[in-house]
C-alpha cells in the first residue's frame, strides 16, 4: 500500500520527536556528555589564561615586599601609576612607537601588496623576498640590527664613514634622539610583510569587471584605486590596522633586546615597563596593576576588532 508524502513527513517528524530527550534531565545529561569531550581544552584554557588573569587582578590590590606577606593597599597601585610622571612619559613613548610604526608599515605593506599583485616575470621571487623579514624570528632580527647599528663595528656607520658623509662613528642605539626612530625602522621592516599579505588577500576580492569598466570610462590608475579598490578594502584595512596596533602595543622582543628601554628610558614602552617592574624591581603589585590597565586597553581594542569582523554580518541581516 503506497504511503503519501504528507504521511512520510509526519512519520519522520514523529521519529525525530521520539529520539529527542523527553525531559530536562535527559537534555542536560546529553549536553554534559558533549562537554566532556572539550573539558581538557577548557581546563587547559582555565589554567593558562583564566587563572593568571584572575591572580594578576588579585595581586594588583596588594603591595609585594621582597620579604614577608603581601599587604593589602586597595587602589594605591593604580593611583600611583596614573599620577606618576614616568607613566605618562612611557605612554608618550608607546604612542609614538605604535602610531608611527603602524602608519609606516601600512603604507609600505600596501605598496608591496600592489606590486606583488601585478603580473610580471619573477613575481614569485619578489613575493618571497618581501616575506623574508616576516619569517625571521624577532630575536634574530633584534641581534642582527643591533650589530648593523653598532657605533664602532656597525654597517651603517662604516658605510657612511667610507662614503665621507660622517667623520666619526654614528651613535644610534645609545642616543636618546635616534634610539626610538631606529627601533621603529626595524619594527616596520619586520612587520610590513604581514600587512602585505592581508592587503594582497583583500585585493584578490576586488571585482575585475569593475576595474575594467572604470578603465574603459577613462579613469586613471589612481582614480581606479580610489573609487573602486579602496571601497572594497575598507573592512580589510580596518582589521589590519587594529591587528597591527595590538601587535605593536605587545611588541616586547625588539625594544627589550635592542635597547632594554634605554638610554634614559627613552625607548621604554608599556610592555617593557611591566617586565622591568616585575622582574628587575620585583614590584609585582605595581606590575600587576599596570598589566590590568593594559588588559583593559587591549580588551577595548578587541571590541572594535570584533565589531569590524561582524560588520558584514550585520549588513547582510
Amino acid at each position: 500500500m503506497a504511503v503519501s508524502a504528507p504521511q512520510q513527513a509526519t512519520g519522520q517528524v514523529a521519529t525525530r520527536k521520539s529520539r529527542e530527550p523527553r525531559n530536562v534531565f535527559q537534555r542536560a545529561s546529553r549536553q554534559w556528555a558533549d562537554y566532556t569531550y572539550i573539558m581538557p581544552a577548557l581546563l587547559a584554557m582555565f589554567f593558562v589564561i583564566a587563572y593568571p588573569i584572575a591572580y594578576t587582578i588579585y595581586l594588583s590590590f596588594y603591595s609585594t615586599p621582597t620579604a614577608g606577606d603581601n599587604v593589602w593597599n586597595g587602589l594605591t597601585n593604580y593611583t600611583s601609576i596614573i599620577t606618576a610622571e614616568r607613566f605618562w612619559m612611557i605612554t608618550q613613548n608607546t604612542m609614538y612607537w605604535t602610531i608611527v610604526s603602524t602608519i609606516l608599515a601600512f603604507i609600505i605593506g600596501t605598496a608591496a601588496a600592489l606590486v606583488a599583485q601585478r603580473e610580471f616575470i619573477g613575481r614569485g621571487l619578489v613575493r618571497g623576498i618581501f616575506l623574508i623579514p616576516w619569517v625571521i624570528s624577532h630575536v634574530a632580527t633584534a641581534y642582527i640590527w643591533v650589530w648593523i647599528f653598532h657605533s664602532d663595528y656597525g654597517l651603517v656607520s662604516g658605510m657612511l664613514m667610507d662614503l665621507g658623509i660622517i667623520s666619526s662613528p654614528l651613535v644610534i642605539l645609545d642616543s636618546t634622539t635616534w634610539a626610538m626612530p631606529a627601533l621603529i625602522l626595524v619594527n616596520v621592516w619586520k612587520d610590513f610583510p604581514f600587512i602585505m599579505i592581508m592587503m594582497l588577500a583583500g585585493l584578490q576580492t576586488v571585482p575585475e569587471h569593475l576595474l575594467r569598466a572604470a578603465k574603459i570610462d577613462g579613469a586613471s590608475t589612481w582614480a581606479q584605486f580610489r573609487h573602486v579598490t579602496l571601497p572594497h578594502l575598507k573592512g580589510v584595512i580596518i582589521i589590519t590596522l587594529l591587528l597591527t596596533i595590538v601587535m605593536n602595543l605587545n611588541h616586547f622582543t625588539l625594544p627589550w633586546i635592542m635597547t632594554g628601554g634605554g638610554p634614559a628610558s627613552s625607548t621604554h614602552i608599556w610592555i617593557t615597563e611591566v617586565y622591568a617592574l616585575a622582574f628587575r624591581s620585583l614590584r609585582f603589585g605595581i606590575a600587576s596593576a599596570f598589566s590590568v590597565i593594559l588588559f583593559i586597553i587591549m580588551m577595548s581594542m578587541a571590541y572594535f576588532y570584533v565589531k569590524a569582523m561582524t560588520a558584514g554580518d550585520d549588513r547582510r541581516r
